[in-house]
């Protein structure tokens, strides 16, 4: 194969900033990712990463949107979400107390994903988690 062909297959959507969005993100995954292992897994943490921007960003607000980019390799599946910025803080992975009710979501993705990235992005951010074919959480093969 040439070096610069790939064969990832990737998607883009733009939703606006409304808590039933969410939902629509994790269909719109689910059906992309129809009979992969991870779709289950992807679905979870898309739900998540859509949550927090609405939750924790300017995409919440009054025409306020995100964006969701999956890409789907034979070895690798990654999900991102950029927010609108406006949080004043990036988004960084705490490890919380179970009873906590906020403040979990990122952990919880960061135990599921393989790798879990955070990128400022026109003045918002973006997370991007990936799973990897035929490995377990934390990078370790199967």
């Amino acid at each position: 194969m040439h070096e610069y062909t790939s064969t990832a297959q990737v998607w883009g959507l733009t939703c606006p900033g409304f808590p039933e969005e969410v939902s629509r993100a994790r269909r719109w995954t689910r059906d992309i990712l129809c009979g992969s292992p991870l779709a289950e897994d992807a679905e979870l943490i898309v739900s998540e990463l859509s949550a927090n921007a609405i939750l924790h960003t300017a995409s919440g607000r009054e025409s306020g949107s995100f964006h969701l980019a999956l890409a789907v390799s034979s070895r690798v599946v990654a999900l991102s979400v950029t927010d609108d910025g406006g949080a004043g803080t990036s988004p960084k992975v705490e490890h919380r107390d179970q009873e906590a009710e906020h403040g979990r979501g990122l952990g919880m993705v960061s135990a599921i994903a393989h790798r879990v990235v955070v990128h400022d992005s026109d003045g918002g951010h973006t997370v991007t988690a990936e799973l990897f074919m035929d490995m377990h959480p934390g990078g370790h093969p199967c």
